[in-house]
């Protein structure tokens, strides 16, 4: 049994935790997450720990913040849009067990002494900002480091929240180069995530 309490959206999210491991969860009932529900997730927080593990969408990253701003130390999980993609429809309760252990496993805690030392310069000349493909790059390096698609500046923020180095940075941009190199990113290209 994971030790921590996974906070989730809903209760298909829910489903499909405990179809991949054995954990409880908190749900946070959508995107107006209520006082209530931040209440229990402090509890849970101080009592065993949280894993934020949300849809790697828009309202999903929403929810995100709001918890890890109001309840803080909570380890975070990420799932590419891919791996929680059915049809049209982006949400944790699409995706399969094993892509739900994976990301649970490489939990990221937030840094309490929070700062990287890569930077908006480092940024641009890694070529994830500012340059033709950057968006793709960033999704395929914050998808090695497990860290989720990010903007620039929310990319940064997540280097700095998790204390990620220039050198992690650097080595996920030379695998993700090299897999490129060997034809590794060939299901990225037939899902449209091409530059």
């Amino acid at each position: 049994m994971i030790k921590e309490v996974i906070v989730v959206e809903g209760k298909h999210d829910t489903t499909a935790v405990k179809r991949a491991v054995d954990a409880d969860t908190i749900e946070t009932g959508g995107s107006a997450v209520g006082k209530d529900v931040l209440a229990r997730i402090e509890l849970a927080q101080r009592k065993r720990g949280v894993i934020i593990l949300t849809d790697p969408d828009h309202a999903g990253e929403r929810i995100r913040s709001i918890v890890s701003s109001k309840v803080p130390g909570c380890k975070h999980a990420f799932l590419a849009q891919e791996e929680a993609m059915l049809n049209d429809d982006i949400g944790i309760e699409n995706a399969k067990p094993e892509a739900i252990r994976e990301a649970l496993a490489a939990v990221r805690t937030e840094a309490e002494a929070v700062g990287t030392d890569f930077g908006w310069p480092d940024l641009y000349a890694a070529g994830l900002a500012g340059t033709e493909g950057a968006a793709r790059r960033r999704l395929l390096v914050g998808r090695r480091l497990r860290i989720g698609y990010a903007n620039a500046k929310t990319f940064l923020k997540r280097c700095a929240m998790f204390g990620i180095s220039r050198a992690e940075v650097a080595a996920a941009l030379a695998a993700c180069t090299a897999a490129a190199g060997a034809g590794g990113d060939s299901e990225d290209e037939r899902k449209g995530l091409g530059s």
